[in-house]
């Protein structure tokens, strides 16, 4: 293989990956499903944080959770799409405080709708730009595991 070839195949690898994102892991957004109604454990499993967190988001307002007779958490459709939006944007690096401002954003009235469209829009650029740096190192990496697997070994 040429180099101009390995080189295209590790930028091919780095920017589509196997295994990438799918419409059933982004189906979460828009769970409607009135029948939710779990626990705070299989909530948790069901978005890969800690119980822990999930008391935290409540504690400091990014999710209310009303309770059963027993005082247990009951997570509802609702609650599980602002999880699953609160946690994809705490993977991506948002910081609390944002998400903080974002929810008294959603909280407030539909009145916010520019201020949060343009907190999701400079956040979009970060995360572009950030890909993007990724995928450069991806391709290295690519590019030198394709490398050493063509080398002779000892």
């Amino acid at each position: 293989m040429e180099p101009d070839d390995a080189l295209r195949e590790a930028l091919r690898l780095a920017v589509d990956p196997p295994g990438g994102v799918s419409i059933e892991a982004l189906r979460e957004l828009a769970r409607d499903d009135d029948s939710t109604e779990w626990d705070i454990a299989t909530t948790a499993a069901h978005l890969g944080v800690n119980p822990h967190t999930l008391r935290y988001y409540e504690r400091i307002g990014l999710v209310c959770v009303p309770r059963d007779g027993a005082g247990h958490r009951r997570y509802d459709a609702a609650a599980v799409r602002r999880l699953v939006f609160l946690t994809r944007m705490r993977t991506s690096g948002m910081p609390i405080s944002d998400l903080r401002h974002y929810i008294d954003l959603v909280d407030a009235d539909r009145d916010t709708v520019s201020e949060r469209m343009d907190m999701m829009l400079e956040h979009r650029d970060t995360l572009r730009s950030q890909i993007a740096q990724l995928q450069l190192a991806l391709a290295a990496t690519e590019y030198k595991i394709a490398t050493y697997q063509k080398a002779p070994r000892p």
